[in-house]
């Protein structure tokens, strides 16, 4: 059980020195901006000797359009997803970054993924990095509505997201009256499920899909399998994730 109450839980990134930690860091300090809390850089090692630069590097990426938000700097000795989960108890979200997925055969996710798909205590974003460096998370948000216990608060996360990033939320479901209203300032898409097709990165261009919010069942899916062909967003491999762990 955490110590922590919710509003005082830092935003977490976990950092290794690549492009893709560095777009995690910036879309993170973001959220931990909006949250009025603190980001918290980790940099898992696997000996007591950690490079000093990766974290100064990605302090500077928060800093760099955030002057005002307090970044804490950590190194730990560990594997990044044992550390991170270990993390993820005190925290508000956990974000990592992504690489370019290698093939349509291999894993959406990887395994510092996959573990806190499987085991966080907290949300999880899963920031995608695409071939030219630039991270993957332009256009809409989607969010599927369903019978899961974790409805409310994945649409919730959604919703929030959207006002944050400014961006359309897509709902693809039939029950969207009562978040309509919650959020009248926030630009919805309704669509119906069950339409006979599913929904990309680049559907309905420009607007096309760079984050999608998932719930626990999805996430667990993903940690096990490290893909999800049957879900109606299949721009898995193309956007960036939001998994609720709730």
């Amino acid at each position: 059980m955490s110590a922590l109450p919710l509003r005082h839980k830092p935003v977490v990134v976990g950092v290794d020195g690549s492009r893709a930690a560095v777009n995690a860091v910036r879309w993170a300090a973001a959220e931990a901006l909006a949250r009025e809390v603190c980001l918290r850089l980790v940099h898992a090692v696997a000996s007591p000797a950690p490079d000093d630069a990766v974290l100064d590097r990605a302090k500077i990426a928060a800093l760099a359009s955030h002057d005002s938000l307090e970044v804490e700097v950590v190194s730990t000795v560990g594997e990044p997803g044992p550390v991170l989960v270990r993390e993820s108890r005190d925290a508000s979200m956990i974000c990592v970054g992504s690489r370019p997925v290698a093939s349509a055969d291999a894993p959406t996710i990887g395994p510092t993924a996959r573990a806190l798909a499987a085991g966080a205590d907290c949300p999880v974003a899963v920031i995608r990095t695409g071939r030219d460096g630039l991270p993957q998370t332009a256009g809409a948000i989607a969010v599927v509505l369903s019978d899961d216990d974790d409805t409310d608060a994945t649409v919730h996360l959604a919703m929030h997201e959207g006002r944050l990033r400014h961006a359309t939320v897509r709902q693809i479901d039939r029950r969207t009256d009562s978040w309509v209203r919650r959020y009248p300032d926030v630009h919805v898409e309704l669509v119906a499920a069950g339409a006979g097709r599913q929904y990309a990165r680049n559907d309905l261009a420009p607007n096309g899909i760079g984050l999608a919010v998932v719930g626990r069942r999805d996430a667990v899916e993903l940690a096990e399998v490290g893909r999800n062909n049957s879900h109606p967003i299949l721009g898995y491999p193309d956007c960036s994730l939001l998994l609720v762990r709730s």
